[in-house]
């Protein structure tokens, strides 16, 4: 264990008579500013349960507006209306009551939801706070199974998510219920139905109109597309003129391209036109659907593993990792780790750095590089060992030359 130097070089040493310093157990300061800019990266973690808190609270909202504005419209009908008979204004009162009993219940439950989305939003913040040096190890374990959730429930491994959630008792911590709404919208895409897709654009149609999104656009050409391949032109012209016919100004060229179509059936070989009646039209709506819903909730659009995995492979990421003879142990040896590093810049390295092939580990000063007679160098460290275990002989791990570890010549490193 190294000590920290005194200015006259000697070593620190603890007076047993002095008092015991509080400082001496804490974790260093580097560690510290690590942990600290890491919290900052909390983003995502505190934004998703307040962006579904408020778009809960929009939605009630709506629906109180919604349902007092029918009942104030009943009562001025039944006010205007000097033929009604007793009954009639009996039976007219009593259906108003209960559309507001009905609206008592359903504010009742969309309070009991906003509750628990508060308490979520509070449970975070409070997970936060307990982020100190202290247990700096328990906090930093809870975050990679928090990522390992978000990867699972992005990849659609619903189930898995949940009981790793379960296991963790980490369910405030996690966004199970706000991908659940989307595996709603994803699952009927799946299944070549837009109208729950529909459905989700008109619960946030100014959000997305901020965006200045084209999904629900998208959507509209997929039913059209849908018509003509159905050969049911006559509906298409209908549904164009209705649902269409608003995004003209905006969108004429994609429209005009899709109007053609129905001038062709769906097994036209025309390259331009044949794409449209595509499967993979459908793939490309879930995917635009996923962005979209990630903005709306202000979610990054790459999975959090991903993200945290890129940022630890574009400091490994070199022009050796892509050669044959590269070492098992660098993670970019492996295809899957190449593929997500494949657009990242290579590491930059100021100086050189030697590894040994035997121990993997660093060759400087400490631990000098020794050249054999054919040329490969090893470190110092592994050729004492081996030395020792074989009378003084060396064996090239590589070509298995054999010398003596006299034979051997110090390199030095400038």
């Amino acid at each position: 264990m190294e000590m920290d130097s005194l200015p006259n070089g000697n070593s620190a040493v603890s007076n047993p008579n002095s008092a015991p310093d509080p400082t001496a157990s804490a974790p260093p300061s580097s560690k510290l500013n690590h942990f600290a800019d890491s919290v900052k990266l909390e983003h995502q973690f505190l934004r998703v349960p307040f962006e579904h808190y408020k778009k809960t609270i929009r939605t009630n909202h709506r629906v109180f507006e919604k349902e007092v504005s029918a009942v104030i419209s009943g009562v001025a009908e039944a006010a205007d209306r000097n033929d009604m008979s007793r009954d009639e204004a009996v039976s007219h009162l009593s259906s108003l009551v209960s559309r507001l009993q009905g609206l008592k219940r359903k504010l009742e439950e969309g309070s009991r939801v906003e509750h628990l989305q508060a308490q979520r939003c509070r449970a975070r913040l409070n997970h936060l706070e307990l982020a100190d040096a202290e247990n700096m190890f328990e906090w930093n374990n809870m975050k990679v199974k928090r990522i390992l959730v978000d990867y699972m429930l992005r990849m659609s491994y619903y189930d898995t998510a949940l009981k790793l959630a379960e296991s963790s008792n980490m369910q405030d911590l996690v966004d199970i219920e706000v991908f659940q709404e989307a595996k709603k919208v994803i699952d009927a895409l799946q299944n070549k139905e837009v109208t729950p897709a529909l459905v989700w654009c008109a619960e946030n149609k100014s959000r997305l109109k901020k965006f200045k999104s084209k999904f629900e656009f998208q959507l509209r050409l997929q039913e059209f597309i849908e018509l003509v391949r159905a050969e049911n032109n006559l509906r298409a012209i209908t549904y164009a003129r209705k649902y269409l016919a608003p995004w003209g100004s905006s969108h004429m060229k994609e429209l005009q391209r899709v109007f053609v179509t129905l001038a062709y059936k769906s097994t036209t070989e025309c390259s331009t036109y044949k794409v449209l009646f595509e499967p993979k039209q459908w793939d490309y709506l879930v995917d635009q659907f996923k962005q979209e819903f990630c903005k709306l909730y202000g979610m990054t659009l790459e999975p959090l593993l991903n993200i945290y995995l890129q940022a630890g492979l574009s400091a490994l990421k070199t022009p050796y990792c892509y050669e044959d003879d590269c070492t098992k142990e660098d993670p970019l040896s492996q295809e899957n780790f190449r593929k997500l590093a494949l657009s990242l810049p290579y590491s930059k390295q100021h100086h050189s750095k030697l590894v040994c092939y035997i121990t993997k580990e660093l060759m400087d000063t400490e631990n000098p590089p020794q050249v054999l007679p054919n040329g490969y160098v090893y470190s110092t460290k592994a050729l004492e060992d081996m030395a020792k275990k074989n009378n003084g002989k060396i064996t090239c791990p590589r070509t298995g030359y054999i010398c003596n570890f006299k034979d051997l010549v110090k390199a030095y490193i400038s």
